[in-house]
């Protein structure tokens, strides 16, 4: 990523007016998406719900629950036009470091087994594949597995 694109994107605490933005990123981005009413319960359970900003566009999103010693991140989208230029692994990257402030131990969260690229990027980035979830998403042919994977922190 150029110094120059470092510079300008931010990472910020998600707010109810992020909402249309991130709804369509998330219709974008994910063939069974979360709906409104999802990312808006999850803001107003209380939620660490980030955006990523570049030049004041959200091109970047995350939801992740925290409980006693333990982050599960529930959500993380980047826009079509903005992957493959390294934003999601320093966004991911950054999430670890808030699950770190919020003395989480471990950083859990679940891939489809089809989305080769989030499971190469958690794979790199430390994480490891620690169970399967059966029919844990919607699919189009019904149902779809889900493999569980942990950070430890």
């Amino acid at each position: 990523m150029s110094a120059q694109l470092q510079e300008i994107v931010s990472i910020r605490p998600m707010c109810h007016e992020d909402l249309e933005a991130v709804v369509a990123i998330e219709y974008e981005i994910y063939p069974f998406p979360w709906t409104y009413g999802n990312f808006r319960d999850s803001l107003n359970a209380g939620y660490s719900c980030w955006v990523y900003e570049l030049s004041g566009f959200v091109i970047g999103y995350s939801v992740m629950m925290v409980a006693v010693g333990e982050a599960h991140l529930l959500n993380l989208g980047i826009a079509p036009d903005w992957q493959g230029r390294g934003l999601g692994r320093r966004f991911l990257h950054q999430l670890i470091n808030r699950a770190r402030d919020y003395h989480a131990e471990i950083m859990l969260l679940e891939v489809r087994p089809s989305n080769t690229a989030a499971r190469r990027l958690y794979l790199s980035t430390g994480f490891s594949e620690i169970a399967v979830r059966k029919k844990y998403y919607p699919a189009e042919d019904g149902r779809e597995d889900a493999v569980l994977m942990e950070l430890s922190l």
